[in-house]
């Protein structure tokens, strides 16, 4: 089951146009992942015929508003909240991220979260870095570490913050080389341009 929002504001805005559109019973509001800049999702908004969405489609009402998710994008908008911005347009806010090019990292398969390195640059993750951070709602998981070098992804508070970079070079890279001195480099494969999206794109025709 998809957790998808969509705020009072932005319900009445969608509402709104949708009354232009006519046929509003039989209209829905379809919300799909139409790709990405490699930094953020980019999102396809438009209206559609409601009949039109298959079994497998995640069907939300809101209200009066139908809103529908197409299948290949539940798993990408989980969490996710339709929104109203600043500038009165509407704005997606997504906790998550595209998955890193295959090319930006080297081959992690099971040794690199397995071998001697791994397990203490996690053990300092959990025991010190951790509770540290979790005050501001974050978390920093390692995703491997290879060719002496560990992978830090962060999440939650920590992600899209503009700090969060800072805080790994001087906070978290420095307790893990302290602690295990063997690692030569921490690399931060973490998404800190994530978060409020606005990107909306009228009706398909």
């Amino acid at each position: 089951m998809s957790d998808f929002r969509v705020t009072d504001v932005a319900v009445e805005v969608v509402l709104e146009a949708l009354a232009d559109e006519g046929q509003t019973d039989a209209l829905a509001l379809w919300i799909e992942v139409a790709g990405n800049d490699g930094a953020s999702f980019m999102y396809d908004v438009y209206f559609q015929e409601l009949a039109q969405a298959d079994p497998d489609d995640l069907h939300l009402h809101f209200g009066e508003l139908n809103v529908v998710i197409p299948k290949t994008s539940i798993a990408q908008l989980n969490g996710a909240t339709l929104e109203v911005g600043g500038d009165g347009e509407l704005a997606i806010t997504n906790p998550n991220t595209p998955t890193p090019e295959a090319s930006d990292l080297p081959d992690l398969g099971p040794e690199a979260l397995a071998n001697d390195l791994a397990l203490r640059v996690n053990a300092i993750l959990e025991e010190q870095v951790n509770p540290a951070i979790a005050a501001h709602g974050g978390y920093a998981e390692l995703v491997g570490v290879v060719d002496a070098r560990a992978y830090v992804l962060m999440g939650g508070g920590c992600q899209g913050c503009g700090l969060a970079a800072m805080t790994l070079s001087q906070g978290i890279a420095t307790a893990i080389q302290e602690a295990v001195p063997e690692i030569v480099d921490i690399v931060d494969v973490t998404n800190h341009a994530a978060g409020n999206n606005p990107y909306y794109q009228p009706a398909k025709k």
